[in-house]
C-alpha cells in the first residue's frame, strides 16, 4: 500500500478525519479570505463595464460562481454518499449530508441573483426557462434529501437513504448543464471555456475565476467545520470525541 492509499484508508478514520480537518480548516478560511477578496474588489471596481449591460452585468461575479457551485457540491455530495453507501465508511456518509445545506445555500442565491439579473435584461424576475427551471429542481432535491436525512432517526440510515435519494436526483445535474444547448431558452450559453477561446474580456474571467476558487475554498472548510461538529455528535460516546470537546471547552480540566 503507498502513502497515499494509506492517507486515505486514514482519513476515513473519525479521530484522525478530526485532528487532520481541524488543521486545515484555518488555512482553508485564510486562503479564501483573500480569493474571495481579491476577486470581489477586481470584479465591482477594476473590470470594466459592459458594453451592453452596463454595470449590472457585475451579478455574474456572484451569480456564476454559485451556480458553478450548486452543481460541483450535488455531485461532490453524490460521490461521497457512494462511498459511504458502498464501503460503509462513517466519515463520507456524514461529508455527503454536510455538504447538502451548503449546495442548497449557493442554490438559492444561484436562483436570487439570477432572478435580480433577470429583471433588467428580460423585463421579468422569473421566466419558466429550462435552466431556470431545472436549476430550481435543484434546489427541491437538496431540501428533499437535508428533509429525509432530519426525519430518520438513525444517523448513519438516514445518510444513507438520503443518499440514494441523492443519486436519483443525479440526472438533473446533466438537464441544468445542457439546457441551453438542448432548448430554446433565454438563458445564455457559457461564456468561460477552459479549453478554448473565452467569449468574455479577460480583466472580467480573472476576478470570476478568483470568485470560482473562492468559492471551492468556502465550501472546503464550511464542509469540514460541519462534519466536525456532526462526527463529534455521533461518536460522543467515544473516548477520542469527549476528549476532543473536554479540550474544546474553555475551563476544563488538562
Amino acid at each position: 500500500m503507498n502513502k497515499l492509499t494509506l492517507w486515505f484508508h486514514k482519513l476515513g478514520s473519525p479521530e484522525y478525519f478530526y485532528r487532520f480537518s481541524g488543521k486545515l480548516i484555518p488555512w482553508l478560511a485564510l486562503a479564501c479570505t483573500v480569493v474571495l477578496g481579491w476577486g470581489l474588489y477586481r470584479g465591482l471596481f477594476v473590470a470594466p463595464p459592459d458594453y451592453q449591460q452596463g454595470d449590472s452585468y457585475r451579478i455574474i461575479f456572484i451569480h456564476v460562481p454559485s451556480a458553478w457551485m450548486s452543481l460541483f457540491i450535488y455531485v461532490a455530495m453524490c460521490v461521497s454518499g457512494v462511498v459511504g453507501i458502498v464501503w460503509r465508511i462513517k466519515v463520507a456518509e456524514i461529508v455527503a449530508m454536510a455538504s447538502a445545506p451548503i449546495g442548497a445555500a449557493f442554490t438559492a442565491i444561484t436562483l436570487v441573483t439570477g432572478a435580480l439579473w433577470g429583471r433588467p435584461m428580460w423585463g421579468s424576475y422569473w421566466v419558466w426557462d429550462a435552466r431556470l427551471t431545472s436549476e430550481l429542481v435543484l434546489l427541491f432535491i437538496y431540501i428533499g434529501v437535508i428533509g429525509l436525512y432530519q426525519a430518520i432517526e438513525d444517523r448513519r440510515s438516514a445518510a444513507r437513504a438520503a443518499s440514494i435519494l441523492a443519486l436519483v436526483g443525479l440526472v438533473n445535474i446533466p438537464i441544468i448543464h445542457f439546457s441551453v444547448e438542448w432548448w430554446a431558452t433565454l438563458h445564455q450559453g457559457s461564456t468561460v471555456n477552459l479549453m478554448g477561446e473565452n467569449a468574455i474580456h479577460p480583466s472580467m474571467l480573472w476576478p470570476l475565476l478568483a470568485m470560482a476558487l473562492a468559492t471551492k475554498l468556502f465550501y472546503a472548510f464550511n464542509v469540514l467545520q460541519r462534519a466536525r461538529v456532526m462526527l463529534l455528535d455521533q461518536e460522543s460516546n467515544k473516548r477520542w470525541a469527549q476528549r476532543a470537546i473536554g479540550l474544546d471547552m474553555p475551563g476544563s480540566a488538562a
